[in-house]
């Protein structure tokens, strides 16, 4: 890489999208006569994120006219249409696009070359860290994506899980599929697909963050529209949550009792032994009562409500 200069820094100083200035620390670095190649180790700091750990590394070569960007070793590839990238091209998002287009233009300057460079972006072993991520769903094939909005990793929240399932409508909305199916956990997701024989990208990953997936689907509709999951989470989006999670969401028993007709369920600790208290009637009226809320809430959409218990048993329906 004679023609950017041949020197290896100790440190580099990169300007992220908000401002902040990040010195990461430079495992390894070596330069040869047609390019150089700069790795890094992946500090995913407190979030869960598969990738903590991972080696990531960026190789730069002349490219016969501007920045050209491919996937390396672990870095997917685009292969379904929804995604901010075309499909084909590597899996590597606008904004690190953007910050590597910078630091190219600026290098160029200071160099009096050309900006015609092709970059290189690999992570160690990301062909398997991918199958543990949405990835495959996406159509993101053969590896990890590169991400990142700010340059910052933040503890995995309801905005990072939330961004997931919006990329999944759009996944599922490009692809032409008229139904989509959002389920609070692995169990209701396994059942609801068996039941509609759907596609894995017509499964959103919805978790507890029900209202992150219906007000991003009341912008951006599909025909149809089923919600799976526990009769505890059903029964507290039947109540008006939209955010599923025992921290932020509560049942209220008071209200259980009266739609069940059994007044010793006002009595119960969970939605389970209400159930069990009530019989099975009572996941029928959770499933007509989420559907009604749904259905009122979200018009210009067809819902349907599926409740199953522990053992993958459809306890309750409703809707077409």
């Amino acid at each position: 890489m004679r023609w950017w200069g041949d020197e290896i820094p100790q440190t580099v100083s990169i300007t992220l999208p908000k401002g902040e200035v990040f010195q990461p620390e430079i495992q390894s670095c070596h330069v040869t006569e047609d390019g150089a190649t700069a790795s890094v180790v992946k500090d995913a700091g407190d979030d869960p994120d598969v990738t903590h750990g991972a080696v990531i590394s960026a190789q730069v070569r002349r490219s016969s006219g501007g920045v050209v960007f491919q996937a390396g070793e672990g870095v997917g590839t685009v292969t379904k249409a929804g995604l901010p990238l075309a499909v084909g091209e590597p899996a590597i998002n606008p904004v690190p696009r953007a910050m590597m287009d910078e630091v190219v233009a600026a290098m160029a300057v200071a160099y009096d070359q050309t900006p015609d460079v092709e970059i290189t972006i690999s992570v160690a072993g990301g062909a398997a860290l991918a199958e543990k991520t949405w990835n495959p769903r996406l159509g993101i094939k053969g590896g990890l994506s590169i991400l990142g909005t700010t340059g910052i990793v933040r503890p995995f929240s309801c905005a990072a899980w939330i961004a997931s399932i919006h990329r999944g409508v759009d996944v599922a909305r490009a692809d032409g599929l008229a139904h989509v199916a959002g389920c609070t956990g692995a169990t209701s997701e396994r059942v609801v697909q068996e039941l509609y024989d759907l596609p894995d990208h017509a499964m959103l990953d919805m978790g507890d963050f029900a209202g992150g997936m219906l007000k991003y689907l009341a912008r951006h509709p599909i025909d149809r529209v089923t919600i799976g999951g526990g009769i505890g989470k059903i029964t507290k989006l039947a109540q008006g949550a939209r955010d599923l999670h025992s921290a932020r969401s509560q049942v209220d028993f008071e209200a259980l009792a009266a739609l069940s007709g059994t007044a010793a369920v006002a009595e119960a600790n969970t939605a389970l032994e209400a159930y069990q208290i009530a019989g099975p009637d009572l996941a029928s009226a959770v499933a007509e009562a989420a559907l009604r809320e749904l259905t009122q809430d979200f018009a210009g959409m067809a819902f349907d409500i599926v409740i199953i218990d522990r053992a993958g048993k459809i306890i309750g329906r409703a809707g077409p």
